[in-house]
C-alpha cells in the first residue's frame, strides 16, 4: 500500500503520524510511506532522523495570527490546494491521513476529492476548525476522548487513543539510578516554553530543603538554555538541562513526575507511559484545547493542574514539596494514568485502514 500522511506544525501533531507510519511499516516492510508537511525546521529535523521521505506544502495557519499574517495564510490556500493535487497524482497514495494541523486542511480535503480514501485523526478533547471541516467529508474520524464525539458525524468516529510510538509503552520501571533522588522532568513541547522555565527557575529558592534529595532533567529549548544553567549551579540543584531531549522515552523513564503543557501528544505518552503529571496548560492555544485535555486527566486522578494566570515559583514550589512528601498520591497518579493509554491506538487506526470496505464501525 501507499499512505500518505499529512503532518506539520508541531511535534505534537507529527509525532502521531510517525506512530502510524511505524505500525503500516511493521505490518509490511513493502508499504510506502510519504509525509506531508510545512516548511518548518523543526518539523523537518524530526523527519530527517526517521526513515521517511516528505514533501513541502507552502502553508500557514489562519487562527490567532493576527490581520495581516492571517490573509497572507489565507492567500496562500489556493497555491497548496495545486500542490497538494501534484503530490497527490504524483505519489498515488490508497490513503490519505490527516493527523491535526493546517497541513491536514488542503491535503485531506484535495485526496477526497481526487477520489481517494481519507481519515484525520483527532488529538485534542476540543477539536480544531481544520479537523471540524474534514470531518464532513473524510471516510473515519479517530479520537483520543470519548469527549470530542459530539463534534463529528456519528457514523464516522471511532474513539482509538492516539497513536503513540512503542517506546513509551514498554517502558520498564523506573532504574534506580539515581540514587534515589526524585526526579522531576520539565518540558515544555519540542521548543521550550519560557514562562514553565521561569516558573521552574524561580521556584529552585523555596526548593532549598530538596537540596541533594532532588533532580531536575529540563527541556528548555534553546533560548532559555544559557540561563537555565547557571541558575540550577547556583542553587546547587542537582539538572541535566538541554534545548532539546533526542531520547525523550529515557527522560520519561526517570522521572518521579512530570512538569509539562497539556498538549494531546504529551498527554498520549504520558498515559502510555503511566506517569504522574503536573499540567501547565499554553493559556493562548486554539479553544483553549490544553486545559480541556488536561481536565480529562485531572478528573480521572492522573494529574494535576496549575492554570498559567496562578503560576509563580512558590505556588509551583509548594506543589513539588505537597507530591514530594505524598509518594501514595504520585502512585495513584500513575496507576490512573496508565487507566487511559491505550497501547492499541495504532494497531487499531491501521486496522480500519486497511479494510478493503473502508467503513469505521462502532
Amino acid at each position: 500500500m501507499r499512505i500518505l500522511i499529512a503532518a506539520g506544525g508541531t511535534g505534537g501533531h507529527l509525532f502521531p503520524g510517525i506512530a502510524l507510519a511505524e505500525e503500516f511499516i511493521r505490518r509490511d516492510r513493502n508499504n510506502q510511506i510519504l509525509f506531508i508537511r510545512d516548511k518548518k525546521a523543526m518539523v523537518a529535523d524530526i523527519l530527517k532522523n526517521s526513515e521517511f521521505q516528505a514533501a513541502t506544502l507552502d502553508v500557514e495557519g489562519i487562527k490567532g495570527k493576527g490581520l495581516i499574517k492571517s490573509l497572507r495564510a489565507c492567500l496562500k490556500i489556493p497555491g497548496s490546494l495545486v500542490q497538494s493535487f501534484r503530490i497527490i497524482r504524483k505519489f498515488s497514495p490508497d490513503i490519505v491521513m490527516g493527523v491535526g494541523g493546517y497541513v491536514s486542511g488542503p491535503a485531506v480535503i484535495t485526496a477526497h476529492f481526487m477520489g481517494t480514501k481519507t481519515f484525520i485523526a483527532e488529538q485534542n478533547a476540543l477539536p480544531g476548525i481544520t479537523n471540524r471541516i474534514l470531518g464532513k467529508f473524510v471516510d473515519g474520524v479517530f479520537l483520543t476522548f470519548f469527549e470530542t464525539k459530539k463534534w463529528f458525524p456519528k457514523k464516522k468516529v471511532i474513539v482509538t487513543g492516539n497513536p503513540t510510538r512503542k517506546g513509551f509503552f514498554e517502558l520498564q520501571e523506573k532504574r534506580n539510578d539515581d540514587n534515589g533522588k526524585f526526579t522531576l522532568l520539565v518540558f515544555g513541547g519540542s521548543q521550550g516554553s519560557h514562562s514553565i522555565n521561569q516558573a521552574v527557575l524561580s521556584s529552585l529558592p523555596y526548593l532549598k530543603d530538596l537540596k541533594g534529595k532532588l533532580k531536575i532533567i529540563h527541556q528548555t529549548g534553546s533560548k532559555d538554555l544559557e540561563e537555565a544553567s547557571l541558575t540550577y549551579e547556583n542553587h546547587g540543584i542537582e539538572a541535566a538541562v538541554k534545548p532539546f531531549i533526542q531520547d525523550m522515552v529515557a527522560a520519561f523513564r526517570a522521572g518521579d513526575l512530570l512538569i509539562c503543557r497539556a498538549g494531546a501528544t504529551s498527554i498520549s505518552e504520558i498515559t502510555a507511559s503511566g506517569k504522574a503529571s503536573l499540567f501547565i496548560p499554553f493559556p493562548y492555544a486554539a479553544n483553549n484545547h490544553q486545559e480541556k485535555n488536561a481536565e480529562v486527566l485531572v478528573k480521572a486522578g492522573a494529574a494535576e493542574m496549575i492554570l498559567e494566570k496562578n503560576l509563580n515559583g512558590k505556588f509551583l514550589a509548594e506543589t513539588i514539596y505537597r507530591l514530594y512528601h505524598n509518594p501514595k498520591k504520585i502512585r495513584e497518579m500513575e496507576k490512573n494514568s496508565k487507566k487511559i493509554g491505550n497501547a492499541r491506538a495504532a494497531e487499531e487506526i491501521v486496522d480500519i485502514c486497511t479494510n478493503p470496505i473502508g467503513s469505521v464501525k462502532e
